[in-house]
């Protein structure tokens, strides 16, 4: 596939990027949003295929980008599909780090070293061009305002935003509240970026042993808290809190 375009997880570190802090927002969440775009990307790429509530691979052939190969090279190694609940929550040791050097070195950001407490070593990472952050924005934005059914692409993006939490992120406090409820509703408009944002969020919330048959019933009938995208459990699954340095 050529680089002239962006990749899902690409343009989602990029929604994640505090133009203020150099931080990453739902950085713990993000790892798993993550592992997802780049399923979506392999759906896209025609790579892969949803199976239900699992992944089946395709067409084997490597894409040309050096990460999505190797999620590709895994997931084949697995001879049968995958349940996508399982592919995301699996150990996913430095893949943000992995696309933010890789941003980095495309000269989409740029490195400022730091230190936290005055002691410990961190790292935050600022936007080059601001640009390319606003037409990725104004893509959801637009989503969201207008109501037309956004391209696959956008739509995916939407889901995987939401999933890891970035709503309020991108559309705070009370105001922001209309908007965030659109962006959940953009999940239905592709069925793969539908179903990796719903394994996301079971991975988060704990519910990842069963297979998904449909929304948990919440609210006062159930016993149950509502599920809240980007809540992460105590203990991640994924190895995230091992990288706190590296926002």
């Amino acid at each position: 596939m050529g680089r002239s375009r962006r990749t899902i997880p690409e343009e989602l570190l990029l929604l994640a990027l505090d133009p203020t802090t150099g931080t990453t927002a739902q950085p713990q969440s993000l790892d798993l949003g993550l592992a997802g775009a780049q399923l979506v990307e392999l759906a896209l790429a025609g790579r892969i295929a949803p199976d239900g509530d699992r992944i089946a691979v395709v067409v084997p052939r490597p894409t040309g980008d050096p990460t999505l190969d190797c999620a590709l090279e895994l997931l084949r190694r697995r001879g049968a599909p995958v349940r996508a609940v399982h592919w995301i929550g699996g150990p996913r040791l430095g893949l943000r780090q992995t696309y933010l050097s890789h941003l980095e070195r495309c000269g989409m950001v740029h490195a400022v070293a730091g230190q936290m407490c005055g002691v410990l070593p961190t790292t935050r990472y600022q936007a080059t061009d601001t640009a390319i952050s606003r037409e990725i924005r104004s893509r959801l934005d637009s989503a969201i305002r207008t109501g037309v059914p956004p391209d696959p692409r956008t739509a995916a993006l939407a889901a995987l935003a939401h999933a890891v939490g970035l709503g309020k992120h991108l559309y705070p406090g009370n105001e922001g509240r209309s908007s965030r409820s659109r962006l959940r509703d953009l999940i239905r408009h592709d069925p793969m970026g539908g179903l990796v944002a719903h394994a996301v969020m079971d991975v988060q919330n704990g519910v990842a042993a069963q297979p998904r048959r449909g929304p948990a019933p919440t609210g006062p009938q159930s016993g149950r808290p509502a599920a809240e995208p980007g809540r992460v459990p105590t203990q991640p699954r994924h190895g995230a809190m091992a990288r706190a340095v590296v926002h």
